[in-house]
């Protein structure tokens, strides 16, 4: 296994973690509510809430960071090598997933851990053995 020291920021990285973990923090000290971006997302597609704003603020600053982040440096830029189709239907798998395990892994990995849920570490086992799995898969069954 090689790895890439130019993108290993570990530094950075820590200071991300720091960062949403104190996000998650304020949002259920200050407004009772967990910081599992699709049940977020999810009460903004059902109409009529009386919480949009809080909802809409969160999501608004999903979009903002990264955009701030290439304004005052280097901008972060993705290398998918995947079709439209094949994005679409990892989304629809992910969301699909995300109704079943009755979260997401911000939710259940960052919020559902750290108060202890053992839904949430089910949850997050099976997230990351799917993922392991499909790395495993990809690159040593496939070739990729």
């Amino acid at each position: 296994m090689l790895i890439d020291l130019a993108s290993f920021t570990p530094g950075l990285s820590l200071a991300g973690g720091l960062i949403i973990g104190a996000a998650a923090t304020v949002l259920v000290l200050f407004n009772g509510r967990i910081a599992g971006i699709s049940g977020i997302l999810g009460g903004l597609l059902s109409l009529p809430r009386h919480d949009m704003a809080w909802r809409l603020a969160f999501v608004a600053g999903l979009v903002a960071a990264p955009v701030l982040a290439s304004l005052l440096g280097k901008p972060a830029v993705a290398d998918i090598q995947a079709g439209w189709g094949e994005i679409m239907v990892a989304g629809f798998l992910v969301g699909l997933g995300t109704r079943y395990a009755s979260g997401c892994t911000s939710g259940h990995g960052v919020c559902g851990l750290s108060r202890g849920s053992i839904r949430s570490l089910v949850a997050t086992v099976t997230f990351m053995a799917a993922g392991f799995l499909t790395v495993f898969v990809q690159r040593h069954l496939i070739g990729g």
